[in-house]
């Protein structure tokens, strides 16, 4: 498990190095997490938001209870929806299941780690840790690469 844990380690620190993510190893190694990126924000006022998809490769559910970063004191899992007449609304998820062999895309208009009162603006080029907390007491950290205020993914 340590050289497993290390090369982890060494392959995130290449990859957050040439600008991509990389995978992330619950305490279970049951959870992957890739793909994280986030846009640049207009100062601080207006929240930030985090997008990723979150994979369960283990044989048992796990369950994403909570978020931390130093980037905002109120960071939170929210889902935006759109009714049938059109009217958008967004609200926190609460705790979030993922079956084994499953995965839950963390992206624009739906699932989204939201990150509110933020306290340094996010800057394009930079990024920030997110720490993803699981009701079995496992914790995952990546860094979030800080995309261009309109970007729609990290191809593009």
């Amino acid at each position: 498990m340590v050289k497993k844990l290390r090369y982890t380690n060494a392959l995130a620190v290449l990859l957050t190095v040439a600008g991509l993510s990389a995978p992330a190893l619950a305490g279970s190694e049951d959870v992957v997490v890739e793909n994280a990126w986030s846009r640049a924000s207009i100062g601080v006022n207006r929240p930030g938001a985090a997008y990723m998809t979150v994979r369960n490769t283990g044989e048992d559910a796990v369950t994403l209870t909570g978020l931390a970063t130093p980037l905002a004191m109120m960071p939170e899992i929210h889902e935006s929806k759109t009714n049938s007449d059109g009217v958008s609304s967004m609200a926190p998820a609460g705790e979030i299941t993922i079956e084994p062999g499953q995965s839950v895309a963390l992206e624009p208009g739906g699932l989204h780690a939201m990150l509110m009162k933020l306290q340094e603006p996010m800057t394009e080029g930079e990024n920030f840790p997110l720490t993803l907390t699981f009701s079995d007491g496992g914790k995952v950290t990546v860094e979030v690469p800080i995309l261009g205020i309109a970007a729609r993914g990290p191809e593009g």
